[in-house]
């Protein structure tokens, strides 16, 4: 019988490209492979070190005249939804979630290419086809999950209007990619889903929810100061805010 190799992962380095958050700025990432058996393993201690996943990637900035990307983390047993949050959780009563393996199928496809096609028709997933989209979904050697968000219905399953592609780490939930139906903006579904997130994560004892980059002055990435208390990473640590 042979063992895995205990080779340290290797790190690499891109080349600049046009920031996707701060008009006028450069971006670079280090990235390396999360591969094999050790793959769950090196997921967790890299993500508490400020890296996010894609596929079998891990990657993290790493500009060279900017820190503006914060790695951001809710601290779920402290939370308590504001009187904004508590309205949004209202409205979505009649939703119900369900945690599933991390398969993709037509379903979900038609769901992610309406929200595509609605808000992100310039950005870099755009072209993306059904072979691509299985890809992100299920290209993955650690343990992640599929939830999905429909409505409740009295015979059979609802409506799908919303999906999130959740690992599950030591110490948390790390929302990897969330999309959702655009034609109800009423229900705020991404910011409803980061809510139950946090139930979630509470309920199975996790203290932390991973919700990737910070980023001040962007206003995509703005909605995450709004979930307090929170962690942010920095030179010396996590540091609390809230």
């Amino acid at each position: 019988m042979t063992s895995e190799p205990r080779d340290p992962p290797q790190f690499y380095l891109t080349s600049p490209a046009p920031c996707p958050y701060l008009p006028g700025k450069e971006e670079r990432k280090v990235f390396t492979h999360l591969v094999g058996r050790r793959a769950a393993h090196l997921n967790d201690a890299l993500t508490h070190s400020g890296f996010r996943r894609s596929q079998t990637i891990a990657y993290r900035p790493a500009c060279d005249h900017c820190k503006g990307c914060v790695s951001v983390r809710i601290l779920c047993d402290e939370f308590a939804p504001g009187r904004t949050q508590r309205r949004i959780l209202a409205r979505n009563a009649d939703v119900s979630a369900t945690i599933g393996p991390a398969h993709a199928d037509a379903e979900q496809f038609a769901l992610f290419r309406n929200y595509l096609d609605s808000r992100h028709s310039d950005g870099g997933m755009a072209d993306m086809a059904m072979l691509d989209y299985a890809m992100m979904i299920e290209d993955s050697h650690v343990d992640s999950r599929l939830i999905a968000y429909r409505l409740r219905a009295r015979a059979g399953a609802g409506p799908l209007v919303a999906t999130c592609l959740t690992d599950i780490l030591e110490d948390g939930l790390s929302m990897v990619y969330s999309f959702y139906d655009p034609s109800e903006p009423q229900r705020s579904l991404g910011a409803y889903m980061i809510l139950e997130h946090v139930a979630r994560a509470r309920a199975l004892g996790l203290p932390h929810l991973y919700l990737g980059y910070w980023v001040e002055g962007s206003k995509k990435m703005g909605y995450k100061a709004q979930y307090l208390p929170q962690e942010r990473l920095g030179p010396e640590g996590w540091k609390r805010v809230g």
